[in-house]
């Protein structure tokens, strides 16, 4: 019976395709098909080695729309012996998330057949519903295929994450772009003149679903003539492509390493750049909250108290008047003066621990409010500053682990001084 649905659930599917958009309709359904991201599926790299062997673990396919995430998952539905689940995290809850691992049990204990489960968008689930699949990935009652635009350091639980492969899909080039391109025509029965497809291929940004979108509308508007640079700059005025859309990530490097250069104008330019691309203003938000600590720190104090207000703002407020509270902040921290000392105080305390420094909290500094503390030397001996002040004399005591191994901590200060720091 399943096999049977699932037979009727693909021709289902076949139907719609012929129906669907240009970039429906020229979906791979292999991997040889598939155009970019050679780095995961030229013959033998590892996302394209798991795919055939049917192998495949946990993952999470991320980076800017349009180059071929969802995709790849088609291509994965295709191609397993494993049941194919699909969820939206745009339209999709708790409950469906649920009725999925149900069904996946289900399958499992009575036909033995294990379950992918495909979330596209999914750094939209809240934290209930990410949690919600935990316990089914780490058990094995399904694999998890997670589709997302952001970075996953910030919008996948962590849990979730550490469970999960994380592959990186880049900008489509444009030598890939005029294949789709090419292919598109094909489909369409139609023909482009080399200056209509280098437009094409200029505007997409990388971003393959919106370079057919735009074809397509070109296409419509050409029918039955050859598209011509006006077809498709009429087709711009009324698609959905991006101008020139760069990567989010690199836009957002761009970003902060202007204000780091106290570069002003940069800075600007690159926040109007993620503001017209759709960044999400409270993203933008808090990583200028980062920035005020990781490179301004205590140069400026007051950098920090105004990231917050900002991002505080952008939620009270939002687009478009939020650009000008985001504009504001950028001002300011472009031209503060930069210290990172605090950052790496940390960033270098960390690393030590890390490496194995003792670290036992010395007697003297240990808890000693509770009965029999004295008893086991917690507290013994600690020198109290304010009672020190009082006979107008000062304490010299340490306040950091014993010396391991004849290495002292730190070998030097964690907090060093920069020359902007107050």
């Amino acid at each position: 019976m399943e096999r049977a649905d699932d037979l009727f659930t693909a021709a289902v599917n076949d139907r719609l395709r012929g129906q669907a958009p240009l970039a429906a309709r020229l979906r791979p359904r292999s991997l040889d098909e598939v155009v970019g991201q050679q780095h995961l599926v030229a013959p033998g790299a590892p996302l394209r080695k798991l795919i055939e062997a049917d192998r495949l673990s946990s993952v999470i396919l991320w980076g800017p729309p349009g180059t071929g995430k969802t995709t790849l998952a088609e291509v994965v539905a295709l191609t397993t012996n494993r049941a194919f689940e699909r969820l939206s995290a745009v339209t999709s809850g708790v409950k469906d998330v649920r009725e999925a691992i149900e069904r996946a049990t289900e399958r499992l204990g009575q036909h033995g057949r294990s379950t992918i489960v495909f979330v596209d968008e999914i750094h939209r689930f809240s934290t209930s519903q990410q949690d919600a699949l935990l316990p089914s990935v780490e058990s094995g009652v399904i694999t998890l295929i997670g589709a997302t635009t952001e970075n996953p350091y910030f919008e996948v639980n962590a849990p979730l994450r550490s469970r999960s492969t994380l592959f990186r899909l880049e900008p489509l080039q444009p030598r890939d772009i005029r294949v789709l391109l090419q292919r598109g025509l094909e489909a369409e029965g139609l023909n482009a003149t080399p200056e209509a497809m280098e437009k094409l291929m200029q505007l997409s940004g990388g971003d393959g679903r919106q370079s057919l979108t735009a074809l397509e509308v070109a296409c419509a508007l050409a029918r039955p003539e050859q598209v011509t640079i006006d077809h498709v700059e009429a087709a711009l005025g009324v698609s959905s492509l991006r101008y020139g859309r760069d990567d989010h990530y690199d836009v957002v490097s761009a970003f902060i390493k202007s204000m780091r250069g106290s570069d002003i104008d940069a800075a600007v330019f690159w926040l109007a750049r993620m503001l017209e691309a759709g960044d999400d203003p409270r993203f933008i938000a808090r990583r200028m909250i980062i920035f005020a600590s990781e490179d301004i720190g205590i140069a400026d104090s007051q950098a920090l108290v105004i990231a917050v207000a900002t991002a505080q703002a952008v939620d009270h407020v939002g687009l478009p008047e939020a650009q000008l509270n985001l504009s504001q902040c950028a001002i300011y921290l472009a031209r503060a003066p930069k210290s990172n000392s605090s950052a790496r105080a940390i960033w270098d305390a960390r690393a030590d621990i890390r490496n194995g420094v003792e670290v036992e909290v010395p007697a003297h500094l240990r808890d000693a409010h509770y009965s029999g503390a004295a008893q086991i030397g917690h507290g013994v001996d600690y020198q109290s500053p304010h009672d020190a002040q009082l006979h107008g004399e000062t304490v010299e005591q340490s306040y950091l682990p014993a010396h391991t191994e004849g290495r002292a901590v730190p070998q030097t200060p964690y907090y060093r001084p920069g020359k902007n720091d107050r």
